[in-house]
This record gives C-alpha cells, sequence and structure tokens, in this order.
C-alpha cells in the first residue's frame, strides 16, 4: 500500500450530521414529561490481522480503516515500518482486514492480557511498556499561546458529543491549529483513529500536540509514546502510574486544561509561557459540557 505525504492528508472533524452516528430515542425527563434525545450508537467491528482474528471492538463506525490500523500499532502488533498491502472493510459483516507482506501470528500476545481503565476497549496485550523503555521522544516546545489557541478552537468546532454526549475526543494539532479530530465511545478508539491516520499518511509525530478529553491513564501514555508524540493534553485529570510513567520516558503531560488553567505534572521543560493570562477568556458553559469537574 503506497502511503500519501502528510502534505496530502486530508483534514478530519467530527460530523455531527452523520445518521450513521446518532439514533433518536424516546423517553421521559424528570417530571415525566415526554423527550426524545440523540444517543450515539455503538456498533462492533472485529478487526483480522492476515488470517488471524484479533479482537472486536465496540465503535461508533466511522474511520474503520484508521481505527484497525492505529489499534494494531498501538498494540504493537504492527510496526511503523511494516509494509501494509491492504486494509479490506467490509460494511454488511462489520468486519475489517489488514493484511501484511510478511507473516504474522499473534497466538501467544493473545494470552497475555491486562485489564485496562479504557472505555470500549477493556484490555492491552502483550509487552506494551517493554515496547516504550526505549523510547526517544523529539525535543519540541509548548507555546502557552498554541495550548489556549488550540483549545478555544476544539471547544468551539462542531463535535458528536455536543449532539448526542457519551463520546470521548482526541485530536491532535501542529501548533495551536487542529489537524485531525476524531470521536468514539472509548478514549483508546479515538486515539487509534488518529494513530492509523498518522500511519496512512505519513505524518510526523516530532511537532505535534495530542489532545484528548480523556484521563491521562497509563494506556493513554503508553499509546502517545508508542505514537512518537512528545507532548500529552487533557481537560481531564491523572492517575498515578500515568505521571510516573510520563517522567519515566520524558513526556510532556499537561491535564485539566480549562479556561485559562492548566497543571502540567512532568515535562515542563518544553512549556514557553508566552500568553498574557489577561487576554485569555475563561471557558464558556457550552464548553464545559466536554468533560465536567466530575472526570477529574
Amino acid at each position: 500500500m503506497t502511503k500519501p505525504s502528510e502534505a496530502t492528508a486530508p483534514l478530519i472533524v467530527p460530523n455531527p450530521a452523520d445518521p450513521r452516528l446518532t439514533e433518536r430515542v424516546t423517553g421521559t425527563d424528570q417530571t415525566g414529561a415526554e423527550t426524545e434525545i440523540n444517543v450515539p450508537v455503538e456498533r462492533p467491528l472485529t478487526l483480522y490481522l492476515n488470517s488471524q482474528e484479533i479482537v472486536t471492538m465496540m465503535t461508533i463506525g466511522d474511520y474503520p480503516e484508521y481505527l484497525a490500523l492505529g489499534y494494531l500499532l498501538n498494540q504493537n502488533m504492527l510496526k511503523y515500518n511494516d509494509e501494509v498491502t491492504e486494509v479490506e472493510y467490509d460494511d454488511d459483516l462489520q468486519v475489517v482486514v489488514v493484511r501484511t507482506e510478511h507473516h504474522t501470528n499473534f497466538e501467544e500476545k493473545l494470552k497475555k492480557r491486562t485489564q485496562t481503565s479504557g472505555c470500549a476497549q477493556g484490555t492491552a496485550f502483550g509487552d506494551l511498556l517493554e515496547a516504550v523503555e526505549n523510547a526517544a521522544l523529539p525535543k519540541a516546545e509548548l507555546r502557552t499561546s498554541w495550548l489556549y489557541e488550540m483549545t478555544r478552537a476544539i471547544n468551539t468546532m462542531p463535535s458528536l458529543y455536543l449532539e448526542a454526549g457519551a463520546i470521548h475526543g482526541c485530536v491532535l494539532c501542529k501548533q495551536g491549529t487542529p489537524v485531525c479530530y476524531t470521536e468514539d465511545v472509548g478514549r483508546h478508539n479515538a486515539v487509534d483513529k488518529i494513530a492509523g491516520w498518522m500511519y496512512r499518511h505519513n505524518v510526523d509525530p516530532a511537532d505535534k500536540i495530542l489532545y484528548t478529553t480523556g484521563r491521562l491513564t497509563s494506556e493513554m501514555i503508553i499509546k502517545t509514546v508508542r505514537m512518537g508524540i512528545p507532548i500529552l493534553v487533557s481537560r481531564s485529570g491523572f492517575t498515578a502510574w500515568g505521571v510516573d510513567l510520563a517522567r519515566q520516558v520524558g513526556l510532556t503531560l499537561v491535564g485539566r486544561a480549562r479556561g485559562k488553567r492548566f497543571i502540567a505534572l512532568s515535562g515542563q521543560d518544553r512549556i514557553t509561557y508566552d500568553q498574557n493570562l489577561e487576554f485569555v477568556a475563561e471557558e464558556s458553559m457550552r464548553s464545559r459540557r466536554k468533560g465536567g469537574a466530575h472526570d477529574d
């Protein structure tokens, strides 16, 4: 499969108007009155690597090819220098098959599973910790002006979350500009889609920032490092192991980024404080719905 260059990579943003992604459901509200709301769909997607079934994921169903590639990359079942010859998706069967030039066999790896804190993706396979132990993240800069520009842009973009709730989002940014924005019922699906998009389009991770609405847990740190991205930002909070891993590998970790506020617990040497906070607006109530205080 010939991969296009980063320069030709398509901008991906949420499409809340896509009728495949939500359903209308009728219920009653707190007064007993009938009400109707949009809710996200969940569909099973079974992933094969060559002839071997790997996993069945619950997903909203958009970008299955990117999700499949990113999942395999972030589970260390596919290497960034591997040659993928084909990614075939069958919508009727809800199956995606990734074919590679070389033979693969992950029977032993599939036996070694770790239960994770992820939503809609509950296991991590094999040797992920070993895969990041010797990681060398690029030297990069995070200007606070970029951080505020980035979060303002993300909070004002259309999203499935604002349409139907119950959704996580991940956004790949260059400086303060979003370049790939994905959503799914689980934050791991959302970040895997970004990993697949980056792989498919030869996107250089060295100058990128990854933003997530989800918690900064150990597996989110591992996936960010696997992707080669030096800076991870969340509007939500941290776990102790996540912080410890980020410090071990030199990942810049910024959490609770809302309005004027943020907290950096790792990699603070990359941060340049160039933004006058007097010119930063507090977060609007509409934006606050994207991860309230309970998400910390």
